[in-house]
């Protein structure tokens, strides 16, 4: 379908994989004015329209990593959001908490305002979000009840609703000590207040993992849903825990966040033997990981493919699923007048080493690798050596 011939850039002759359309077959892709301006065979091209042929690739919508921490130089934890989106394919890159209340101000103006990628965030509910997170100091910002500060993330929630999409809290022993589902507890009060969703990271308990899903409401996301022993969600048995089949019944998204100690193969096996696939897969990048073991979103994407998920699926669970949990549903789609982002895909047939947060490796046969990204309608990036990286045809 297209709406318009004036379009700035045309991607032809990809197998467009859009999940939001269950379409999956060759087509071209058009955007103009920073948005998805055609979708179709053969779409026409204008004098000044830009074409990049990209047929023998895979053309989704613009992925979206729902757990990234890119709050580059205001938090040690924090990558920069645009070396990242570019390597990884990620056009959206949504922070999770490495922002409280009294350093949000920085956040926006230093980081996500001077962003080609799009930032959005969860905004801690801790004053200085995740100020201890370091190779050699890890304080839990979640330990001292003295830096929960529901009033003041309350205020700065409703004043950013542009960019502000939820409210994080970290609970577990790691992140919050002795102080069980305080945290939790300080952090439901402020989404309640002012209407937004909740994501809540679990480590070590307590509090146990079927304590913090009793606590959580529809639409609110767990991340960090695969992680090892302890606070898994799966039995020795292999079974799904009861507690995670009624959270799912009453509409608790389940969300991947690798990291640095989030995610195992073995959980991911039992689970996904039981037909319980996470909701949402992302990456959860940070300084402590970008080097493995999660290292980007499309790494991530790949262990869920070379563990038996479709293609389509992958791409699902990091494009609309993405945007259904954000409550964005002009992104993470490619119908017309959808924000015109866009990535190029391959999957690399080989020999590939994969490796989990407790050591296990895995050698597989397939790697998603991303060739390029379309970022607000105008050609973004392409990776080193992709063919994609010139305008390869004018319009006649």
């Amino acid at each position: 379908m297209t709406v318009a011939t004036a379009h700035d850039l045309i991607l032809r002759g990809g197998r467009v994989i859009d999940p939001s359309q269950n379409f999956d077959q060759i087509a071209d892709v058009a955007f103009a004015g920073g948005k998805v301006s055609g979708f179709g065979p053969n779409l026409p091209a204008g004098s000044e329209t830009e074409i990049r042929d990209v047929s023998g690739a895979i053309v989704s919508p613009g992925l979206i990593d729902l757990h990234t921490h890119v709050y580059w130089g205001g938090t040690s934890l924090g990558i920069d959001p645009d070396d990242f989106c570019r390597l990884s394919g990620v056009t959206t890159a949504v922070d999770t908490g490495s922002a409280g209340p009294g350093n949000w101000a920085g956040f926006r103006k230093h980081v996500i305002e001077r962003a080609d990628a799009r930032v959005l965030a969860y905004l801690h509910v801790s004053f200085a979000g995740i100020f201890g997170f370091s190779k050699t100091i890890m304080v839990g910002e979640s330990e001292d009840p003295r830096l929960m500060a529901p009033a003041e993330a309350a205020k700065v929630a409703d004043a950013n609703r542009d960019l502000i999409v939820g409210i994080k809290v970290r609970v577990g022993l790691h992140a919050s000590g002795d102080q069980g589902t305080a945290p939790l507890n300080a952090a439901l009060q402020v989404a309640e207040e002012v209407g937004m969703p909740l994501m809540a990271h679990i480590d070590h308990p307590p509090p146990s993992y079927e304590e913090v899903l009793a606590m959580l409401r529809p639409g609110d996301v767990l991340t960090h849903c695969f992680r090892p022993f302890p606070n898994a969600p799966c039995t020795a048995q292999g079974t799904v825990k009861r507690a995670v089949l009624e959270a799912r019944e009453r509409g608790v998204l389940f969300d991947v966040g690798h990291g640095k100690g989030s995610f195992a193969f073995k959980i991911a096996r039992a689970m996904l033997a039981n037909g319980f696939l996470p909701d949402t897969i992302s990456s959860d990048v940070h300084q402590l990981c970008i080097d493995g073991p999660a290292f980007d979103q499309v790494t991530t994407m790949s262990k869920f493919l070379c563990l038996g998920l479709e293609l389509p699926e992958v791409i699902r669970l990091s494009t609309v699923n993405a945007a259904f949990a954000l409550r964005r549903p002009e992104y993470g789609s490619l119908k017309v007048g959808s924000l015109g982002d866009a990535t190029i895909l391959d999957v690399r047939e080989g020999e590939f080493d994969y490796v989990d947060v407790v050591g296990e490796h895995m050698t597989a046969a397939k790697r998603i690798v991303s060739e390029g990204v379309v970022l607000k309608g105008r050609w973004f990036h392409s990776s080193e050596g992709s063919r994609f990286g010139r305008k390869l045809l004018a319009a006649a």
